[in-house]
């Protein structure tokens, strides 16, 4: 049976993920794209932040869309939340955005959902996914931003025959592992930690390798939520993608 914390994390998920595919829906195109990307961070937040308030009161948040507070730094329980991953791709019609709500609890990620609303799916930590056989003989896929694919990728496509796949959120990157669409996820340059935090929680919670570029582990809860690398792999592809990803990047404070 689910914990009731993965559970939890999957309604406010997916429940988000509905509220912004219908905010969409009866979007005025006379307003504005723009408007529509800021319309959409301000629901999901006030939905998840509220069923928190009422469901988990005692724990602390930290949200890319509310001020931070070093409250949560003493807090035995944090969910990390990015009401909408994304904000580029939703506002543009897309489907490759997300909604993450992970719990971190006494220093590990113990529960996460990543809703992926414009293709109906929700993924869970708790049932944890069932990643798709991997066909031997192709080359590995690897899952990079649409806008500024790292040079790190660019290595593996060099050391391994790899495959770049640009895909928009980093939840639905992530996603795409866990699905089968990519067998591994690459990021530099920059993100924070509810960018990966629920990713990260359901894509170890189906088997797969998450870790930083240099291979350390991913650490949340931290006072400075700066988490600029990541990689998400099949366990079997872990070590060659570490090997060939090793180099220098130029790390910048945004995130994809």
């Amino acid at each position: 049976m689910a914990s009731t914390d993965a559970i939890l994390a999957a309604r406010l998920a997916t429940e988000a993920g509905a509220l912004l595919l219908a905010l969409r829906r009866d979007h005025d195109p006379a307003t504005g794209t723009q408007a529509l990307r800021d319309a959409g961070d301000r629901a999901a937040q006030r939905l998840l932040a509220a069923a928190l308030a009422e469901q988990r009161p005692g724990d602390a948040v930290l949200s890319e869309e509310a001020p931070d507070t070093a409250a949560r730094l003493d807090a035995r329980r944090v969910w990390i939340i990015d009401p909408l991953d994304g904000t580029r791709e939703f506002g543009d019609g897309r489907d490759d955005w997300a909604v993450h709500v992970a719990l971190w609890k006494d220093g590990e990620l113990t529960a996460g959902a990543v809703a992926l609303p414009g293709i109906g799916t929700t993924l869970t930590s708790d049932p944890a996914a069932v990643v798709p056989d991997h066909i031997p003989a192709a080359p590995p896929r690897i899952a990079v931003s649409r806008s500024r694919p790292p040079a790190a990728a660019q290595r593996a496509v060099a050391a391994l025959g790899a495959e770049l796949v640009p895909i928009g959120s980093a939840g639905f990157k992530v996603a795409a592992v866990v699905r089968g669409e990519a067998d591994a996820y690459v990021h530099a340059g920059g993100q924070y930690e509810w960018d990966s935090a629920a990713p990260v929680a359901v894509a170890r919670a189906a088997g797969l390798h998450a870790s930083r570029l240099d291979g350390s582990p991913l650490v949340y809860n931290q006072a400075d939520p700066y988490l600029p690398d990541l990689l998400v792999a099949r366990p079997e592809l872990a070590d060659a993608l570490l090997a060939a990803v090793a180099g220098p990047e130029q790390p910048v404070r945004s995130a994809s």
